[in-house]
């Protein structure tokens, strides 16, 4: 499977700045990628060109809704506005934690869990070692490789230190309609 989805090269993205890319990783949660981006493209037409922060603080929890956003992450959305403006989400101070630091840090605001911290950790930060076990997809790829769940944790560990890239390997398997 390894050698069909071919090499895995991916470099961090930064091209949002951190409180945004984690609030586009909360509005993805538990939806498929392309429901995803239709939420969040609705959001960003929306915003338009203003700051993220100032627009959570004036925008409407309606208008939120229109955008496709549960009022579970608008809550989690505005805890994440708020995290920033207190400073929280400071991406070089992030940067420099490793992943259990920062998931302990990023999993303190309402509705940013573990699984939100490990994709902010690999698509974000770059972190090279990260196994999303909560990931349903990355886990179930890999255990339908390997058998029962409880070997998975075990088998991501041999992967070590490129588990992130295991990980996205068995996103890339299920893309190209493989497992």
């Amino acid at each position: 499977m390894l050698e069909a989805v071919g090499p895995i090269h991916r470099q961090a993205r930064r091209d949002l700045p951190l409180p945004e890319s984690l609030c586009r990783a909360v509005a993805g949660q538990q939806l498929s990628v392309a429901a995803a981006h239709t939420i969040w493209s609705r959001f960003e037409a929306f915003r338009g060109r203003r700051d993220l922060v100032p627009f959570l603080a004036r925008v409407t929890d309606l208008d939120l809704r229109g955008c496709g956003l549960s009022f579970a992450k608008i809550r989690s959305i505005r805890a994440i506005g708020q995290a920033a403006e207190r400073g929280q989400l400071e991406s070089g101070r992030l940067m420099r934690m490793g992943h259990g630091e920062r998931t302990a840090c990023l999993t303190e605001i309402p509705g940013v869990g573990p699984w939100t911290a490990d994709m902010i950790g690999i698509f974000y930060c770059g972190d090279t070692d990260i196994w999303p076990d909560g990931d349903l997809v990355a886990r179930r790829t890999l255990q339908n490789l390997v058998g029962k769940r409880s070997r998975t944790v075990r088998v991501a560990s041999t992967f070590s230190p490129w588990r992130s890239r295991l990980a996205m390997a068995m996103w890339r398997s299920v893309d190209a309609g493989g497992l």
